[in-house]
């Protein structure tokens, strides 16, 4: 039994409500009826290392295992022949560790079976929005993404589960309708609503993401600067790419701006069409690699799943019967600029974002 509190405090240090329900439940190997041991190597990864032994936040979780009341419920659990009654205390400490290990969707799992989750998602965005309001954009945005993460959806089948942020199938949405003229692209929004878009994107809860909208432009802007950079650590690596992109997009310019035009092709046309560079390459150099026998979409769902914001800075594009992703912003807009996708030395940039 001790090997059992050792590995209740693990997961519960841990943030893994997984191998906690596990340890409860009845088919566990700390029941006396079971077959399975904890000492076997099937269930070593439940217990603690040494390391882990010895840290603060596992020997206060064992200390709470331990406490005679709880460790007399637990006991009672372990030979109940029935589904087993989690203790509150324990479930709070596991639902608390796992915000702070960023493990938001457990967290939402472990605040739901108390009934509280609602309350703690309320409690985070009230932090937050003080946060905002002290001027302290990090927190406020670590604030938001923890609410998010919270966010439950009670569609889900074949019970209700944390919510997901499936940028790949918002992008797509996002995306749907090809743009009529280069304005009508999301890239090419007015500046106001290209943030609300990136905000309401990015936070995909419009009940959470609607509260940003209370804030001036310039704390919005500071806000989505300060979101990209949390929810995507390689966003320089992307930003590299973009302005690669950008220059080759400058040098096909004129070859789209013709294709993009219904007309007849001369034969000097036809054959810079079949030797000239391929304007694929654009795409593939917005991902960083090519996708064999590619279409734009897929380019648009890997793109989304590695950099969501990316999608907001891109259009979809018709060269002669192939359709590729190019580069889109506004030179003189603030959303682009403040995410550092606007760089000096591509000269006519202006022209590479807004032309067709």
């Amino acid at each position: 039994m001790d090997l059992v509190a050792e590995a209740l405090a693990k997961a519960i240090c841990d943030g893994d409500i997984v191998n906690f329900q596990t340890l409860l439940a009845a088919f566990s190997p700390a029941r006396e009826s079971s077959t399975e041991v904890l000492e076997s190597e099937k269930y070593a990864y439940m217990l603690p290392d040494d390391t882990q032994r010895s840290d603060k936040r596992f020997r206060a979780a064992l200390d709470a295992v331990r406490e005679e009341k709880t460790w007399a419920h637990i006991q009672g659990e372990l030979q109940a022949k029935r589904p087993a009654q989690f203790p509150s205390g324990l479930l709070m400490m596991l639902a608390d560790n796992a915000v702070r290990g960023q493990k938001y969707s457990v967290a939402a799992q472990a605040y739901e079976l108390l009934r509280i989750r609602h309350k703690m998602l309320d409690e985070f965005l009230k932090q937050a929005d003080e946060a905002l309001a002290a001027g302290d954009i990090e927190k406020g945005v670590g604030g938001y993404l923890i609410a998010i993460g919270l966010s439950y959806d009670y569609a889900a089948f074949p019970e209700p589960l944390a919510a997901v942020s499936n940028y790949q199938t918002k992008a797509l949405m996002l995306h749907g309708v090809y743009p009529a003229r280069p304005e009508d692209c999301v890239a090419l929004q007015e500046e106001e609503t290209h943030v609300n878009t990136a905000l309401e994107f990015l936070l995909p809860d419009e009940e959470i993401s609607s509260r940003l909208r209370q804030y001036p432009l310039n704390v919005r802007l500071e806000f989505l600067k300060e979101l990209v950079t949390q929810l995507d650590p390689d966003w320089e690596a992307f930003r590299t790419r973009y302005a690669e992109a950008c220059r080759l997009l400058q040098s096909f310019g004129e070859r789209l701006r013709r294709v993009a035009q219904p007309h007849t092709e001369t034969l000097e046309e036809e054959i810079e069409e079949q030797q000239g560079p391929d304007p694929r390459d654009i795409i593939v150099t917005l991902l960083g690699r090519e996708i064999e026998d590619g279409q734009w979409w897929q380019y648009m769902k890997e793109l989304a799943y590695e950099h969501p914001a990316a999608v907001l800075f891109i259009a979809r594009q018709l060269v002669g019967d192939t359709e590729i992703l190019i580069p889109r912003f506004l030179a003189d807009s603030a959303v682009p600029k403040v995410l550092g996708l606007v760089v000096e030395s591509v000269e006519g940039a202006s022209a590479a974002g807004s032309g067709a």
